[in-house]
């Protein structure tokens, strides 16, 4: 017996072959360029996750990686090309923006002078600002390098500093928002049949035969909204909702309500959205997303959503975060 594995060709594996074999050259193992081609595939997270964002977020209107295969060997110890290049429709003039992009947990992001010096080099040569874009536990933040300041050695920002210059909201689009508290949505379930009744750990557990009867959905003034778009509706599965059960015999009412007065912001609801769609708690597979023209199914424009979903008194707040110091490419609002 003879099993075949079918493997599916990514849509851009052609580009993912070639660079492959530019890289080890026409005479490599197959098998090895086979592994590279893998390795490429699974792409840089942070850079891809990040890419993402800033399409779906709706301002973003060209965004691309740069190529850092870099002649001659030696232009190295002078210059570092950046991660991406992008050009957002905020910005007041024409040129393009360049983009470093790092993932980092520690609440303190360092910067090696000479490699931040070799960025900046970069920078200056071909005349375009350079942004630090920083992933901290789920949480990004965008911001102009010169804010990195020198601490004994290294160049350093704090995650407090990142964000009171965060450019994410401004330049790229993102808000924050809040599910106003006691929104949300409801179920009413029949109990048509008892099964059977057991104990438990020394208690008694009854197994019965449901039939769900109404879904409802609520305001944060209490009152049931029947008008509500499907877009409207799919805030509610981004957000952390409290859950509650209410017997009412024959029924049991299950209740998934807002109650915290937190906010959110809209590329954290992303991630939520896009778990929510595929039925599991994966990371998103950000590589594949790239090439999609829309990004998740359930929401197109994420920013005119939340304000339907405001005018039908489901969002209470939207915030839009300004950076303490507005850059020269962006206008002030």
């Amino acid at each position: 017996m003879v099993t075949v594995k079918i493997v599916t060709m990514p849509e851009d594996g052609e580009r993912l072959i070639h660079q492959a074999i530019a890289e080890l050259g026409w005479g490599a193992d197959p098998e090895a360029v086979a592994k590279l081609v893998k390795r490429l595939e699974r792409g840089l997270p942070a850079e891809d996750e990040f890419s993402v964002i800033c399409s779906w977020l709706g301002k973003c209107q060209l965004l691309h990686k740069l190529d850092q295969q870099q002649v001659p060997a030696t232009s190295r110890q002078i210059f570092q090309v950046p991660d991406l290049l992008a050009r957002f429709t905020t910005q007041v003039n024409d040129r393009p923006v360049l983009i470093e992009v790092k993932s980092k947990n520690e609440r303190v992001l360092s910067f090696r002078p000479d490699y931040l010096d070799r960025l900046s080099n970069y920078a200056t040569l071909v005349g375009m600002p350079l942004l630090i874009a920083w992933k901290f536990q789920g949480v990004w933040t965008l911001f102009e390098a010169k804010h990195l300041k020198k601490a004994r050695t290294n160049f350093n920002i704090s995650l407090q500093e990142a964000l009171r210059q965060n450019l994410l909201g401004a330049l790229v689009g993102d808000v924050a928002y809040n599910i106003g508290k006691g929104a949300g949505v409801h179920f009413r379930i029949r109990k048509k049949k008892l099964l059977s009744i057991s104990e438990v750990d020394g208690e008694h557990v009854e197994n019965w035969e449901m039939m769900m009867e109404e879904v409802k959905i609520t305001d944060f003034n209490g009152n049931q909204r029947t008008d509500l778009t499907g877009e409207v509706k799919s805030l509610f599965f981004a957000w952390d909702l409290e859950a509650r059960q209410e017997h009412v015999e024959p029924d049991i009412w299950v209740h998934f309500v807002a109650e915290n007065e937190g906010m959110q912001f809209a590329h954290m609801a992303l991630v939520r959205l896009l778990q929510w769609e595929s039925s599991n708690e994966a990371r998103p597979d950000w590589r594949s997303l790239l090439v999609k023209k829309q990004v998740t199914r359930s929401i197109a424009d994420f920013s005119a959503v939340l304000e339907k979903a405001m005018e039908q008194h489901v969002v209470y707040y939207i915030f839009r975060v300004r950076p303490h110091e507005m850059p020269v490419f962006l206008s002030e609002p």
